[in-house]
């Protein structure tokens, strides 16, 4: 019998584990997953939300690696219904910044590595459950210089995505396993919004998409767009949401609307601080702000103005330089922080938006993937610092006891 919390199948995404090898990653999943499992699920088979490399995938797939994985997961009651594809490569103890996108849709590089994924998926998947890969928002706004360019990459990647369509959906003729890849909206992502996201699947992915898979494998025009709605679903990061302000209901209702499906959930809170008006809090807030500062990851910044404009700051030494003029009277900040506080000193947390979310699909659930991203513990005071197997226990706990209240 699996874990399902108030129907819904609970993790946590292993990206949080350094390890770009497979040898590396499956060392930090025999080290962390029993001690998970023994907390929260301990009579129950346990999902995993498993994060691979590109060169993890590759090596994952050669020798008996697969076997010696699948034995394993047997051995611990344990499966993997969720995987993480957004990062491509090295996502720890280097510079990721942008390049976190890198190879973006348009390229044959990420629809080669998603399409690995998938095989691995198919073969590690208990057989009739559901599984779902997220992946990029297509690319990096910034990197697209005018118009032309841009719509380039979105037309290439209309063409890539549906061609991952086409395959998820032969392989649920074979397999009777229903897989989709989920597009994850983040702030300066070419899509970072619903009405980005939306209006991606009505100008290029359908269209486009429709056309490819008629041509290409002979697909009648009304099965293909049905098959794209089918597998390209949406990744609803709460992090990543609340940083653009969004209100998750409502959300929700947008693309129910638009008849997009949503297959993953990603739990996840970010920072939020309030923006004083006085120059001279403003520069003790300028210098809390700088200590967060660091050299791996973007943490784009959003500010809400009174009248209810935004400014945007695509990583947060931007945001701390320009800090004098804001007129902003709240920053978000793209951090993944636990989910278990509200308050971090001079900061708060977007805890009320993953509050909002588990109390909505709990009434009406949108999908049944439910996965907690937190990597960013260093917002805690060391008293509440514990080691990282206990860490996640403890996010995950939180979560569960939510959704059970």
């Amino acid at each position: 019998m699996t874990m399902l919390i108030a129907n819904h199948l609970l993790t946590y995404c292993s990206n949080i584990h350094p390890g770009e090898t497979w040898r590396d990653t499956f060392n930090s999943l025999k080290v962390h997953i029993p001690n998970v499992k023994k907390a929260v699920s301990p009579t129950q088979s346990f999902g995993i939300g498993l994060r691979l490399s590109n060169r993890a995938s590759i090596e994952l797939d050669q020798g008996n690696n697969l076997t010696e994985f699948k034995t394993w997961l047997q051995s611990e009651n344990c499966y993997v219904f969720t995987m993480n594809g957004f990062p491509y490569g090295d996502f720890h103890e280097t510079v990721v910044k942008d390049q976190v996108h890198s190879p973006d849709w348009s390229t044959a590089e990420r629809l080669d590595y998603t399409l690995r994924l998938f095989r691995i998926l198919a073969e590690i998947i208990p057989s009739g459950m559901e599984g779902g890969i997220s992946t990029s928002p297509i690319s990096y706004r910034f990197w697209q210089k005018t118009a032309e360019e841009r719509n380039r990459v979105l037309e290439r990647a209309a063409v890539n995505l549906a061609e991952v369509a086409a395959n998820l959906h032969f392989l649920e003729n074979q397999t009777g396993n229903f897989l989709h890849l989920d597009i994850e909206p983040e702030p300066d992502g070419i899509l970072e919004n619903s009405d980005e996201t939306i209006a991606f699947f009505q100008d290029y992915l359908l269209p486009i998409g429709t056309k490819y898979l008629t041509e290409k494998h002979h697909i009648p025009s009304g099965d293909a767009t049905q098959i794209i709605l089918r597998h390209i679903q949406v990744c609803y990061d709460v992090c990543h949401f609340a940083i653009v302000y969004e209100k998750p209901t409502a959300t929700f209702a947008k693309f129910e609307k638009a008849g997009i499906n949503i297959g993953k959930i990603q739990i996840s809170a970010a920072l939020k601080v309030d923006v004083p008006a006085a120059q001279q809090e403003r520069d003790k807030l300028k210098e809390k702000l700088s200590q967060l500062s660091e050299s791996t990851y973007l943490h784009q910044v959003v500010g809400k103005t009174a009248s209810g404009n935004t400014e945007s700051y695509p990583d947060l030494p931007e945001a701390v330089r320009l800090l004098p003029n804001s007129k902003a009277e709240e920053f978000r900040i793209h951090f993944h922080v636990p989910l278990f506080l509200k308050h971090y000193g001079y900061f708060s947390s977007t805890q009320d938006a993953i509050v909002e979310v588990l109390d909505a699909i709990a009434h009406k659930p949108v999908c049944k993937h439910l996965e907690v991203e937190t990597y960013t513990w260093g917002v805690l005071e060391p008293a509440l610092r514990i080691d990282l197997s206990q860490s996640i226990i403890r996010e995950l706990e939180w979560v569960i006891q939510h959704m059970k209240a």
